[in-house]
């Protein structure tokens, strides 16, 4: 998987991997500094490729960049920090304290 074909489509407020003939993305919501991250889809066509990862690591990096916390509500991105504790110290204290239990290893 090409990272430098990942695009953040802020407009659609979400990461995105484009081939010729398919689209993978990562959703995200804003609220005030925090970046809500949704839902993950992989086409079956690009499934095992490291897209997914791809697409989470982007969109982690850009919240770290611009000193957003995030709120993680996707599974596969839970899983991905859960296997990658350093983006723990992203997440937004209080929507996980009041609405979601982060796993941690």
């Amino acid at each position: 998987m090409d990272a430098s074909k990942i695009n953040n489509n802020k407009t659609n407020g979400q990461f995105e991997y484009r081939t010729d003939e398919h689209l993978a993305y990562l959703t995200y919501r804003m609220r005030k500094k925090t970046m809500f991250f949704m839902h993950t889809k992989v086409p079956d066509e690009l499934a095992g490729q490291g897209v997914a990862s791809g697409l989470a690591l982007a969109a982690l990096n850009y919240a770290k960049d611009h000193k957003y916390l995030i709120a993680v509500m996707c599974p596969f991105v839970s899983g991905f920090v859960e296997k990658h504790p350093e983006w723990y110290e992203l997440y937004d204290g209080e929507y996980h304290e009041r609405f979601r239990k982060p796993r941690r290893p």
